[in-house]
This record gives C-alpha cells, structure tokens and sequence, in this order.
C-alpha cells in the first residue's frame, strides 16, 4: 500500500487551502453544486449499483439510495454552504497586556479532516463543501456499501477541482484500500488532525476505542419522545408519526415512546393505531401492552419488550412503547438508555418542560416538536458533518464553526520578557 503518500499528499493540499480566499472556495463550491446536478445519469448510474447488490429491506437501503430530486437537495446544500460567512479567522478574544504586546485568538482550520462512513453517499458532498469552505481538506473512507456512488461522486468533485486549477487532493479518500485504509486512518496522527466517524454504534466504538488520531465522536441514534401528563394529545400523534415514520433509517427518528401513567389509557390506543396504519411494530412493556391489547387494533403488530430493547437504535419499523409513573422516572430512564443525541417532550406544563430540558443529558432536546429536527441543514448550516453525541468543542449538529480550533497570535514592538 502506498497510503503514506495518500496522507502526504493531503497534508500538502491542506497547505494549499490556507492559500485560498473566500470568494475563491465559493467558486469552487457553486461549481461542484453546478456539476453534481450536471452529472446526476452518471452519478445515479453509479448509485444503482450499489443499491443492486443491497437487500431492499436493509435499513441503510433507504440512506444509501441517491434520486435526482436528493441530488438536487444536496446542490441546493453545497449553494447554502458557500453562502455563509467563513468561519476562519474569526477574533474570539483579544487584548493588549500591560507590556504592549498585543495578542488575539482567531478561529483557524483543523488541517486534515478524516471521515469514517458507511452507506451514507450525502456524506461525501456534505463533508467536501463544509471541508472546502472552512480550509480544510478531508480524507474519506466510505465503506463497501456505497463503493460505486461514492467513487463517481469523488471522480465528479475532483474534474471541478482539476479543471479550476486546484489540487484534487484537498478531498481524497482511501477507499481502495479496503479496511486497511480504515485502519491506517486510525494509525495516522500526525497525518491526520481530527477523525470523525459516521454510521452504526459498532462502527463508532470501533474507532473510538482504536484511534489514534483525535476524535469527534458522533452518535447512534437511541431517541425518545416522553408524552407528560399535561401534553396535548392531538399534538402529539403528529409529531410521533412524522418522527418514527417520515425516514426510517436515520439517527434523528425516535425509537422509544415513554407515556405518562395518567394519560395512557386515553393517548395509548389511538397512538398505536396511528403507528399501525404506518406498519410500525410495537415492543411494549407489560402495562403498556395491556392497555394497547384490549383496544383490539386490527393491523397491529406488537411484541412484549424485552430488556434488550430500551438501548437498541431500530433502523426500522419498530418502536419501544413504556408507561412510566412521573417525569422524573422518564427522565431517569432516558439518561440511562440514551445515546445522547435527540429526546422531545410533549406537555404543555412550563414547569415540566423546563425540568425536562435542564436535566436530560443529550444534545438535543425538543419541546413539542419532532425529533427529525435534529439536522444541520435544517438548523441553518448549509450541511452538517454529523451530530456530535460528546461533550467536547462540538455537541450536535456539526457544522463550519466546529470544523475550526483556535491559535493565538501575539503583535509586539520588540518587547522581550524579563
């Protein structure tokens, strides 16, 4: 393998890019967006074959698939991204000691970005534009699920670049070389400034626990809403149905339903009949069960959880439903088997919904509104480069000012220290 040169020659692209002002990244920019849509037969070609060799009921079958109407969303993404301001060189701080020395604190690119993905082909044009616009250029590595989209989107992106006169190599990938390149990424401190993985819980921890490099570690979705006692019912089957059911597979749709005890007789049957219609599976815990059973819902399909259940991310069809008797044991149960990333409540108790929002320890919380909010594009960043499940400089949705860190710079008139 020849990846020491791969990681070379991005470190030396990277270089490159501090070279380049703003006007020009937003050339470069418009132009891949231009082309993106240009392309989409080649690129949709491509994506075909990956999506041919994947069994359709996969829940990354749906993430995975690429149409010219989700090609064009992501050219109008790439546009929004060069619409917004640079987040380099910004002044976070700054004063005069009392010797003269001036000194300041200015937002500055990581260098080197490294992206771990798994058939998530948005990925690769969301990374490019938030990596190109913020200075940095990126190291991706895909994953077998989406080798053919990925490739034809990378080949897309790269003619832009050659063809502007700039080096390819400000957004490269190791996907050649299989789970060696994975691995190498992992291994490549010093090459790499920040490693970002994207995708299931398994390949999350994998790189947590084997990386090297720094890493932004970025969640799986184990999402809840809680229904309080004092929420309003007809809002509520909405905001579930449209958070389980509007796109399965995805980090940001719930996975856990939480009732409170006073209004689960009258909220449970007709909840579950909504997400039946949907085709949504139930896993419920015995009181829920019981309620949701003797409503006698035809097309239901439900199953008693089991313990299992409350830390599992579905991908799928499936919802764990649970009564609890008060806020707090809702609240305790989420902090425990979340994962962090998005909890909502339904209530119309200020109280209650301030004590939800205060002590629930995820990165997102909702307040009667969907889970599948949760999302940079739809926060106002153009494109995310994922929702950060840590506690660390970036916690969720991810976007051009977490792709920076910090110098300082110091201006004297020969001042030296005593």
């Amino acid at each position: 393998m020849n990846l020491s040169k791969t990681f070379a020659a991005v470190q030396y692209a990277s270089r490159k890019l501090l070279a380049l002002n703003d006007e020009k990244i937003n050339q470069i920019l418009l132009a891949v967006a231009d082309a993106a849509e240009e392309r989409t037969d080649f690129i949709l070609a491509e994506n075909r074959k990956d999506l041919n060799r994947m069994d359709t009921s996969n829940p990354k079958y749906d993430r995975l698939m690429l149409t010219p109407e989700r090609l064009k969303g992501i050219a109008t993404d790439i546009r929004k991204v060069a619409k917004l301001p640079s987040p380099v060189g910004r002044v976070q701080k700054q004063g005069v000691m009392p010797n003269g020395l001036k000194i300041k604190r200015v937002s500055v690119p990581f260098g080197v970005i490294g992206i771990i993905y798994e058939a998530r082909p948005n990925v690769t044009v969301d990374v490019a534009s938030l990596c190109i616009k913020s200075g940095n250029a990126v190291l991706l590595r895909g994953g077998h699920a989406a080798e053919h989209t990925n490739a034809a989107t990378l080949a897309v992106i790269a003619d832009v670049l050659t063809k502007h006169g700039y080096d390819h190599n400000m957004i490269a990938t190791v996907d050649q070389y299989g789970r060696d390149g994975a691995t190498a990424m992992m291994e490549a401190r010093g090459h790499i400034d920040v490693l970002i993985p994207r995708g299931g819980a398994g390949l999350i921890q994998a790189v947590v626990r084997n990386s090297k490099v720094p890493v932004i570690e970025t969640g799986a979705g184990n999402v809840h809403i809680y229904v309080d006692r004092s929420g309003d019912l007809d809002k509520a089957i909405p905001i579930i149905i449209n958070a389980k059911t509007q796109r399965v597979g995805v980090c940001n749709a719930v996975e856990k339903l939480l009732v409170h005890r006073d209004v689960a007789e009258r909220f449970l049957p007709a909840a579950a009949k909504a997400l039946a219609d949907k085709g949504v599976e139930l896993h419920a815990d015995e009181r829920a069960f019981a309620i949701i059973e003797a409503a006698g819902i035809p097309s239901l399909a439900m199953k008693h959880a089991t313990d299992q259940d409350w830390d599992t991310e579905y991908l799928a069809l499936t919802m764990g439903v649970k009564i609890v008797d008060s806020l707090d044991e809702a609240i305790d149960s989420i902090n425990m088997h979340s994962t962090g990333h998005t909890e909502s409540i339904i209530s119309e108790d200020y109280s209650a919904i301030e004590t939800f929002a205060k002590r629930i320890d995820s990165a997102v919380v909702m307040v009667n509104a969907s889970t599948r909010f949760t999302d940079g594009g739809v926060f106002g960043f153009g494109a995310e480069l994922g929702i950060s499940t840590q506690k660390m400089h970036a916690r969720g949705p991810m976007g051009l000012k977490e792709m920076t860190t910090t110098k300082w710079i110091g201006y004297g008139t020969g001042q030296v220290r005593a």
